[in-house]
């Protein structure tokens, strides 16, 4: 049963060549952090190109319950009239955060050191995501945590009265528990330091600098050492929002495996610690170029062109590219199916705890539709089966994840027989408008008659 309300199965048919325009929605990564930390700044933030997804929608909503008057202006256009650091006020309801991991994660650290009070929950695929990660350095602040057994939502978090700065190694390579970790420290006095063994993508650092928080980036034998002065006051931004590399991921690679295909994705975030995707493509001979670089908003983008490539092949996905394409494994696993060889994908075990298993969800729908390949706990293999090789016909489980439906409904597109997903409601999360966009570009996309 889908969290998003009632399943909505849908199949995906080989198409003609896809060509034309492919807008794709804007970044959501760079959505949730424009809205929270317009809320953080005192004064008037506006934003255009914000992904309209349910995810950033229930962000907005949470700074809203936080006292920031948040209002939609038109289509991707919004103003934030934020409270200032420190100034978050006690919201009247549970926060309810959807699917949205990263859009929780942040906001829990946004107010874990205001003295305030607030329960989180989401729909079933986030209560069954650990929290752990974040509640354990929030707690260093002086925060309290107080949730399901396994740190699972709905939680509670008690804001520290009287917060102390912490200086905190990462774990593990995730953006979300660096950037909880900072934007908690605003509102500690002295020094926050966050140090990350890798890098990873690094649009809060970025956007912290643009609203004029005291920030700095040292490269060290330690790691990635971040130093955030606390208490600032957040000045407002204007904000372009680029498109989400993670979303233009589906029709980009559709592109590759669909014969005849050329399509054109503009205006692109291509952040250096988001762009593995794009790297890994063209080693494995995909046809990408990019057109127009440029800079917009502090971030890197250009327009991207995919073209039908059939030569591609099979290689070894370093480890160290993983932080930097961690979203977009579920259809470069599509990708490797049409490739010739073997496409290994290791040092993944992230994967295991997304919006689902993506190893196993992706493993599990691949080998339904005739591609063979084999799983550990942090490696995913997948052997290639050339141009229009896949048999398809199968039937994978979405698991409430938007990235695994979408990337099947790609599958569908090459493969010889129809592809389906038995819940495709969870894409409405990152790529509202995913079915027509695709459909423009020539995608035979169907919703099950119900």
């Amino acid at each position: 049963m889908s969290g998003h309300g009632d399943p909505i199965p849908m199949t995906s048919r080989k198409a003609g060549p896809l060509t034309g325009e492919a807008r794709v929605p804007g970044d959501k990564s760079i959505s949730h952090r424009a809205l929270i930390l317009g809320a953080l700044a005192v004064g008037e933030t506006r934003i255009t190109g914000l992904l309209e997804g349910e995810d950033v929608l229930g962000t907005a909503a949470a700074m809203r319950a936080f006292g920031a008057d948040v209002a939609r202006l038109g289509e991707g256009e919004w103003r934030v009239h934020g409270v200032g650091v420190g100034g978050f006020a006690e919201p009247e309801d549970v926060i309810d955060c959807g699917n949205a991991g990263t859009g929780v994660r942040l906001i829990m650290g946004a107010m874990a050191t205001s003295p305030i009070t607030a329960t989180f929950t989401g729909d079933a695929s986030l209560r069954a995501r650990p929290m752990a990660r974040i509640t354990d350095p929030l707690a260093l602040f002086g925060a309290q945590a107080v949730g399901r057994a396994g740190g699972r939502l709905p939680m509670t978090i008690v804001g520290a009265a009287e917060p102390v700065p912490v200086r905190y190694v990462t774990p593990v390579p995730s953006a979300q528990v660096k950037s909880a970790v900072l934007l908690a420290g605003l509102n500690a006095p002295g020094q926050t330091v966050v140090i990350e063994k890798e890098a990873t993508r690094d649009h809060t650092e970025r956007m912290l600098a643009g609203f004029g928080a005291e920030i700095g980036v040292e490269e060290t034998a330690e790691g990635r050492v971040i130093t955030l002065t606390g208490q600032p006051e957040l000045m407002p931004l204007s904000i372009a929002v680029p498109r989400d590399p993670s979303s233009a991921a589906f029709p980009v690679c559709a592109a590759l495996i669909v014969e005849g295909s050329d399509v054109l994705v503009p205006n692109i975030g291509l952040n250096p610690t988001r762009a593995g995707l794009f790297e890994t493509l063209r080693e494995m001979g995909a046809d990408l170029t990019y057109e127009n670089p440029r800079e917009e908003g502090g971030e890197p983008v250009a327009d991207l062109r995919a073209r039908y490539s059939p030569n591609m092949k099979g290689i070894r996905v370093p480890p160290e590219r993983a932080a930097s394409m961690i979203d977009e494994y579920p259809v470069l696993s599509v990708v490797a199916a049409f490739a010739e060889g073997k496409t290994e994908m290791v040092g993944v075990k992230e994967l295991r705890v997304k919006e689902s298993d993506r190893i196993d969800a992706m493993a599990r729908g691949l080998e339904a539709n005739g591609v063979t390949v084999e799983e550990g706990p942090d490696f995913m293999v997948v052997q290639g089966m050339g141009p229009g090789g896949v048999p398809g016909g199968g039937t994978a489980a979405a698991r409430l994840d938007h990235r695994i439906a979408m990337s099947f409904m790609v599958l569908g597109m090459a493969a010889q027989k129809a592809v389906s997903v038995d819940d495709g409601s969870p894409i409405a999360t990152s790529f509202p408008g995913f079915e027509p966009l695709m459909a423009g570009l020539g995608a035979r996309i169907e919703r099950a008659n119900r």
